[in-house]
């Protein structure tokens, strides 16, 4: 029989193992059979009993002839396995279909059909096809699901062959398996607006000249087809050529995602703990942001950043926001706690420039990295963080109806320095404190403008 791929070398290695192969693939039935031909027939002998000899060796012989034919027997099976889809967010389904096709001019026998998953995905799924015609196939399929993200194998699938009586059993493997991304949940948000502070971002896409005024237009040489009534007269005269100004370039809005992975950050484990929560965040404030048109990349605490290939480390062009989703869900899928013990090197990444919207998703901070928070403000346009308390979250929510003491004093330095941030308690919905960030963001800003009436 051979099972795809490497499925023909194995058998070509088992037929070296001859009598051994074949004997090591019997059943419990057949053992049982052969032992006791064998101590019938050697009774037999000792009490001189023909008719006992003869009922010994059909037992002994049986499960042999079995194994012998059944090993003799050349299938070629081809299988293949589509899974729909291969990334799926956590908690939800997803459905594997199997397909067997008989390549061989011999009908099959029996087949029973197994394929690999890991444990977290369910139960080991097993299906029994009938016999199989020469150039036909069968069609099965199975569901599995998992609470928990990362990417998990699935096969390689493999075949057992068995025989009328069930003496005898036999399993060959195929060679491929496929792989199941299970992604962070990711939460609808409402379309809110925190674009107001700073330019930038905010409408998906701006237009700006190369500097801010008529008199700062960095001028280029003209070429051939450029319109005569963007020439520059005052730098012709000055260069002694032709320039023309520099078109309006389109400047797609920029937006990062910060994810704080300090394992020392977070407490407790598990799909309702706070890093999986802000792992789900992370998730769902990406997907928000890159619908709504803006560059987006993710950064973690330890200075990674995705995509790292692009436009200052930032997401393409519209045709590859695709490619660049799906690159940032397959990280968030097998990300982990980090052994960092600070976010300078996120802020390193971060003073480079004006980065537009930051949105940070932080875990416990000291004073020391609070501050460090705090300077990151100072590099964006605007900043949205929501810190979570894992002291508080690990309690039950009626015991801790308000942020602690300590949480509350990071949340004002944070505010203090132009963050607008949000206290995260245990079980609370993204959408609504992404609501909550908006109406805080907007009553600061009317009360800024009222002092500066004033």
């Amino acid at each position: 029989m051979t099972a795809g791929g490497t499925g023909q070398a194995e058998t070509e290695r088992d037929e070296k193992g001859g009598v051994r192969t074949a004997l090591a693939g019997l059943t419990t039935r057949g053992r049982s059979f052969l032992a006791a031909g064998i101590a019938a027939a050697i009774c037999a002998y000792v009490l001189g009993q023909s008719d006992l000899l003869r009922v010994g060796l059909l037992l002994a012989v049986l499960p042999l002839i079995c194994a012998t034919m059944l090993y003799r027997t050349r299938y070629r099976v081809a299988g293949s396995r589509r899974l729909a889809p291969s990334r799926v967010p956590a908690g939800s389904e997803a459905r594997v279909h199997l397909r067997m096709d008989n390549v061989s001019r011999l009908p099959t026998g029996l087949l029973m059909l197994q394929d690999r998953v890991p444990y977290v995905l369910g139960p080991r799924p097993r299906f029994v096809l009938d016999r199989v015609e020469p150039g036909g196939r069968r069609e099965v399929s199975y569901r599995v699901r998992s609470d928990l993200r990362g990417r998990y194998p699935l096969g390689p699938l493999q075949l057992r062959l068995t025989d009328p009586f069930g003496m005898c059993e036999l399993t060959r493997s195929f060679s491929t398996f496929d792989t199941l991304t299970v992604i962070p949940r990711v939460e609808s948000l409402p379309p809110v607006r925190f674009s107001g502070e700073a330019k930038g971002y905010g409408d998906g896409r701006q237009r700006s000249l190369a500097l801010a005024g008529e008199d700062d237009v960095i001028p280029r040489g003209y070429r051939y087809g450029d319109d005569l009534r963007r020439v520059h007269w005052r730098s012709t005269a000055r260069y002694g050529e032709l320039m023309v100004r520099r078109e309006e370039q389109p400047q797609r809005s920029r937006c990062t995602v910060l994810l704080d992975t300090r394992g020392i950050a977070f407490a407790g484990a598990g799909p309702d703990s706070p890093f999986e929560w802000a792992v789900s965040g992370t998730a769902s404030v990406l997907v928000h942001m890159l619908e709504r048109g803006f560059s987006v990349r993710l950064l973690t605490d330890t200075g990674s950043a995705v995509p790292g290939e692009g436009t200052d480390g930032f997401a393409g062009a519209s045709q590859e926001t695709a490619d660049a989703a799906g690159l940032m869900m397959d990280t968030l899928a097998v990300i982990d706690h980090s052994d960092g013990s600070g976010l300078s090197r996120a802020y390193d990444v971060l003073r480079g420039g004006n980065e537009g919207l930051l949105v940070a998703f932080l875990g416990d901070l000291d004073d020391e990295q609070a501050a460090v928070v705090s300077k990151m403000r100072q590099r964006s346009g605007g900043a949205v963080a929501f810190l979570l308390d894992s002291d508080a979250w690990m309690r039950e929510p009626i015991d801790v109806p308000a942020p602690t003491a300590q949480q509350g004093e990071r949340l004002r330095l944070l505010r203090e320095s132009g963050w607008t941030a949000v206290s995260v308690p245990r079980g609370a919905s993204l959408s609504e404190l992404w609501r909550q960030a908006d109406r805080e963001r907007t009553g600061v800003a009317a009360v800024s403008g009222g002092e500066a009436l004033s």
